[in-house]
């Protein structure tokens, strides 16, 4: 069989089971499908790399071992068995996300654009899939079964079930999970195709073949979104929003994007009159502060952690280790992504990472750059590369304001949604080569009346 369609076949499936945390098992700590994919890929992928890699991965390469550096100087703040074996993981995890981040980035660029997209149909599919299942465990939960029971545990070993967060009058409130661990996760990884797809939807045209589909599947997300009851996911959808309103403020009273909007309220509506008095508690819950104060008291942990472990920290991946006589649990993660990166790394690691955002959304900024030049070359893949490099910013910046509360961040499905941002901009580049000659580009692109975004 040809080696390159082994390596594309586990790149792919690593792509689309990326938000599969519950398909693991536990060997040397734990083991994801997605983990075996990534690995095999990367095995794949050296195998029959021959080729000099983009600046892009090369670059990632460099931050890979700034990264490596600062946290293997806080390995040095660790005191005990447990602390070590936790970084251990940590480390091992981040080395092989990051790996391959640069190794899906270089492979992006030289299978070109249609690999491209069919990359992000692959990871929009994914997670399609994944709130698919989350639908079906909340019909087979309301029926009194448990789905994981029957489908996962055969598989993985483990036991699982989806998220019961109460009952009302005796009758349970569930909050799907789907194949992540949590619904919180569940919703924060939605937010990722919503924002992407969106303004690829605005700018398709009327009567492209895809543009009902992605209409469809962006109501069926927006659905399972809100049956998550996740506040975090809802502050990221709402913040990745207000960054594409900007450009996208002439299509705010558009009938292309008041259809999925009003079809997916419609739906939400019937389902709340059916049962008004079971949903207006279970709305009230979850608006309510009151329950919420342990999100906002893991704060309270970083100056403990500046005074004593200022720069490095406590050592990567070991939160859970020096305050489980706090919390009283051996697995509590902080929930936050920026209370864990400041504690665990300290004010270096927190920096250096800090640094790698900036960089991401510079190439981010380089590609909405690419998609005014290729406008102004009168280009039609500008009507796709902008609109992609506008979703892929929105989609970062919500998923920066979801980590506040939570740590998606750090999972896999983060890494492969980095690895088509940062790809972008190197896949597209060909396409503004090939623009007519003669037609201005660079920075009398960006200046042209005729660019859109």
């Amino acid at each position: 069989m040809n080696m390159r369609r082994v390596t594309s076949f586990f790149f792919l499936a690593t792509i689309f089971t990326c938000t599969f945390e519950k398909i693991h098992w536990n060997v040397a700590g734990s083991v994801g499908i997605a983990d075996v994919f990534a690995i095999l890929f990367l095995l794949g992928f050296v195998s029959i790399s021959r080729q000099r890699m983009p600046a892009t991965s090369v670059a990632l390469l460099g931050f890979l071992a700034a990264f490596c550096v600062a946290y293997l100087i806080g390995f040095y703040n660790l005191e005990t068995a447990q602390a070590l074996g936790q970084f251990v993981k940590g480390l091992v995890k981040f080395v092989l996300h990051f790996l391959f981040l640069a190794a899906a980035v270089a492979w992006l660029w030289r299978r070109g654009q249609r690999y491209y997209w069919r990359t992000l149909a692959w990871f929009c599919g994914g997670v399609a899939f994944n709130a698919l299942y989350g639908v079906a465990q909340l019909v087979v939960a309301r029926r009194g079964g448990n789905l994981d029971a029957t489908l996962l545990s055969p598989i993985t070993g483990g036991a699982s079930q989806i998220n019961i967060y109460g009952a009302i009058e005796g009758t349970n409130v569930y909050r799907p999970n789907a194949l992540t661990g949590d619904p919180n996760h569940l919703g924060i990884m939605l937010i990722v195709p919503l924002l992407i797809l969106a303004p690829i939807y605005l700018r398709l045209e009327r009567r492209h073949p895809r543009r009902r589909q992605i209409g469809l599947l962006i109501v069926f997300l927006l659905l399972v979104e809100a049956s998550t009851l996740s506040r975090s996911g809802v502050l990221g959808l709402a913040v990745g929003a207000l960054v594409l309103a900007i450009p996208y403020r002439r299509y705010l009273a558009s009938r292309a994007l008041l259809y999925p909007l009003v079809a997916a309220l419609a739906v939400l509506a019937v389902v709340f009159l059916a049962q008004q008095h079971f949903f207006s508690v279970v709305l009230r819950s979850r608006i309510s502060t009151s329950g919420s104060s342990s999100h906002f008291q893991v704060y309270d942990f970083i100056p403990k952690i500046l005074h004593s472990h200022p720069l490095f920290g406590l050592g990567l991946n070991n939160f859970s280790v020096y305050y489980e006589f706090v919390t009283g649990k051996t697995n509590w993660g902080p929930h936050s992504f920026y209370v864990s990166l400041i504690v665990e790394t300290g004010l270096v690691g927190t920096a250096l990472f800090a640094f790698f955002l900036f960089w991401v959304f510079r190439r981010l900024r380089r590609a909405r750059e690419l998609g005014r030049a290729l406008a102004a070359a009168h280009n039609p893949l500008a009507a796709r590369v902008r609109p992609l490099a506008w979703g892929c910013t929105a989609a970062l910046a919500g998923t920066l304001a979801a980590n506040l509360f939570y740590l998606t961040m750090q999972f896999y499905y983060f890494y492969a949604f980095l690895a088509l941002a940062l790809a972008l901009p190197v896949v597209f580049a060909t396409a503004q080569s090939e623009s007519p000659k003669g037609v201005g580009t660079g920075s009398a692109a960006r200046n042209s009346g005729t660019s859109r975004s």
